[in-house]
């Protein structure tokens, strides 16, 4: 079946959407105690054993929360690009109890902290993909214009999932290593990693959208062409004819 433009950047659009929603929800994760922001979270463990740590932790894009009887968060002061630092002072600023793996090194620190800023990268791209798919469904311009914002998009987005699936991975790896239970934020990791595809299906989609339609017109100027010179090329034999059989007569 067929796709027309205005279809392909429909779906385009509507992929878009879609992704932008999920990079907000785990975007703002952690910002309020609301539902369904109180869901979310990258990584959570046991950490009772840890002087003056909840007996629960939860990290977060904007702060370290503990976790209520119903197994929501319960965050309180939000800071923005919040790390994944347990013995810093930012997080537990202790090392009793704390994994090694955490001591002595700035990897998780790092790692954590670029994600903020190439999460606010990548939806700045995705948010202006989605504006102009709004003219993809009219326009090759406005198609290729938005495929390549998504591309972009999706850029930034696959750098940002995969410094959180590595880093909290590791993480989960180190508490569980030091007899701390600890599991992955299904919601945030399912959210980000369906973000990603559904922000390459937008960007395939609006290339589509760019390419349906276009004729070859060279195809045509040949046709033309050909046409041009049969017509000439009739001309020219009718004529050398009839000079011929005047020829002729005169002689005869």
């Amino acid at each position: 079946m067929n796709l027309s433009r205005a279809s392909l950047g429909f779906l385009g659009l509507f992929f878009m959407a879609s992704a932008i929603l999920l990079i907000f929800l785990t975007l703002l994760g952690g910002a309020r105690n609301s539902n369904p922001l109180n869901q979310i979270y990258f990584l959570q463990a046991d950490t009772g054993n840890i002087p003056g740590a909840p007996a629960t932790s939860r990290w977060t894009f904007w702060n370290l929360c503990g976790v209520t009887a119903n197994g929501r968060n319960d965050c309180g002061t939000t800071h923005v690009d919040f790390p994944f630092d347990p013995p810093s002072h930012r997080n537990f600023d202790t090392t009793e109890n704390v994994p090694h793996q955490f001591i002595g090194t700035n990897h998780y620190f790092l790692t954590s902290r670029f994600m903020f800023p190439f999460i606010i990268i990548g939806l700045f791209f995705a948010v202006c993909s989605l504006f102009t798919g709004l003219l993809a469904m009219c326009t090759r311009v406005a198609s290729y214009l938005s495929g390549l914002l998504a591309w972009i998009a999706l850029t930034f987005q696959v750098i940002t999932t995969c410094l959180m699936t590595a880093v909290f991975v590791q993480g989960r790896r180190a508490f569980s290593r030091n007899g701390q239970v600890s599991k992955l934020g299904v919601k945030a990791f399912a959210f980000m990693w369906t973000a990603s595809a559904l922000l390459f299906l937008s960007c395939l989609m609006y290339c589509l959208g760019g390419a349906v339609g276009r004729k070859d017109t060279s195809g045509g100027y040949s046709g033309r062409k050909e046409r041009r010179r049969g017509f000439f090329s009739s001309q020219r034999n009718g004529s050398v004819k009839s000079q011929k059989q005047e020829t002729s007569a005169n002689y005869a």
